[in-house]
């Protein structure tokens, strides 16, 4: 018990989990600004993949880390533009589209790294942001992570308080009633999935410029689909998707301390592979919670053609 009152209060411990937290964070408000106007966007994990390859080649190439956050980002708006091209100018299937687009990217990315570095043993590295201050708590933090946790407030003001937010939500719960104020449904749509899949860009970029520093072809590893059942646990609302990301990520870092300490920390001597389960098998339960109570966007999947009713 003792062991585990000094992990809970120990500051590397949720340095740790505001570190796993940050690209969840990024990609879970991606997706909630994609699927509040209406729009679901599976394609984050792809997105996610081509954002840290081309920010990473960006810094590898000579760039600075903002130019590769840059690039990152700008690569995640112009996949969105890819899927919003298809879901919202087209009417296709969402679920079809992202999980193209998942394949398309993650595919293009594997393949541009095997071109670029034909030859190499180990993947080449690059400098990453440096820590924030020689303090406990922000001592293995990075400024992306400030900015991850600042566009939580600024999207929820953004959603509740100003016109622009207004019309986001309006196309995803009555495109029709948007039409019939004069705005442009399939613009508005399309604006935030590009916005929304510019912040899973970054979410990318945050594995390679700061959790790591070279870039593998599998270091998504799951966190986009993660990032989509966190939208439902949240909600749809800014402030729960951070407490979701959170709570992932406590039980994430939970995990790595029970496997370094074989369990010694609740006592329990158990195979690793439940450890590794833990953090999924909490967010399965969180959502069978939630997930009945949970008010969608009525317009969400659903396309829309200018003067249908």
């Amino acid at each position: 018990m003792a062991e585990t009152l000094d992990l809970l209060l120990s500051a590397p411990f949720w340095a740790a989990v505001l570190r796993i937290a940050t690209p969840l964070i990024l990609g879970t408000l991606g997706v909630l600004l994609c699927e509040r106007a209406g729009v679901l966007n599976l394609g984050i994990e792809g997105i996610m993949v081509a954002g840290a390859f081309t920010g990473w080649l960006t810094v590898h190439a000579g760039g600075s880390l903002w130019a590769g956050v840059a690039v990152a980002a700008a690569t995640g708006a112009l996949l969105g533009l890819v899927h919003a091209g298809l879901t919202v100018q087209l009417g296709l299937s969402q679920h079809v589209a992202g999980l193209g687009l998942t394949m398309l990217a993650t595919a293009l990315a594997s393949y541009a790294y095997r071109v670029s570095f034909p030859k190499v043993e180990r993947p080449p590295t690059v400098e990453t942001f440096p820590p924030l201050a020689p303090l406990p708590l922000l001592d293995s933090l990075t400024v992306l992570t400030l900015l991850a946790l600042a566009l939580v407030p600024l999207l929820a003001w953004v959603l509740a308080r100003t016109p622009l937010g207004l019309a986001i939500r309006m196309v995803g719960e009555n495109p029709a009633a948007a039409e019939g104020q004069g705005l442009s449904v399939n613009g508005l749509r399309t604006g935030a999935v590009v916005a929304g899949s510019a912040l899973m860009g970054l979410a990318g970029a945050f594995l390679t410029l700061a959790a790591f520093n070279a870039f593998y072809a599998n270091m998504v590893n799951g966190r986009g689909w993660v990032c989509v059942a966190l939208v439902v646990f949240a909600s749809w609302r800014p402030g729960k998707a951070l407490l979701g990301a959170l709570l992932f990520a406590f039980f994430d870092a939970l995990q790595l301390r029970l496997q370094q300490s074989g369990g010694g920390v609740l006592g329990l001597e158990l195979p690793y592979q439940l450890y590794l389960a833990l953090p999924y098998a909490m967010a399965i339960v969180a959502l069978v919670l939630v997930a009945r109570r949970a008010s969608y966007p009525q317009a969400l999947m659903k396309p829309y053609r200018k003067g249908e009713r």
